[in-house]
């Protein structure tokens, strides 16, 4: 089995990691969560990687990208995974084929 291609840094409860929880699950997209420690001074790994303490914060290893900050994030998503992207409607296509996923958003 092979490790997802992006990582999400994030903590629980977090309501704006959720929202890109939202979105990358909107794409199909398969993630791994990282949850860090709620306390700012202590988050050092999601230093090492974004250079920054703030979540969430992504690795996405197929792009190379490592951003912050949920608003940048989403919009990075919808445009390399999202139907304005430039994979030709990839992402769309996935989901139009995918019988299933967009019902199992709509759950928990």
């Amino acid at each position: 089995m092979t490790e997802p291609q992006i990582t999400l840094y994030r903590l629980q409860a977090c309501p704006y990691c959720e929202r890109v929880v939202r979105t990358l699950n909107r794409f199909g997209l398969e993630y791994e969560s990282r949850y860090i420690e709620p306390m700012h001074s202590e988050r050092n790994v999601v230093k090492r990687v974004s250079g920054a303490r703030s979540v969430p914060a992504i690795v996405d290893r197929e792009t190379g990208v490592t951003m912050s900050e949920s608003a940048n994030i989403v919009e990075y998503l919808e445009g390399t995974y999202g139907d304005a992207a430039t994979d030709g409607g990839r992402a769309a296509d996935d989901a139009a084929t995918d019988g299933g996923r967009a019902a199992d958003e709509g759950g928990a």
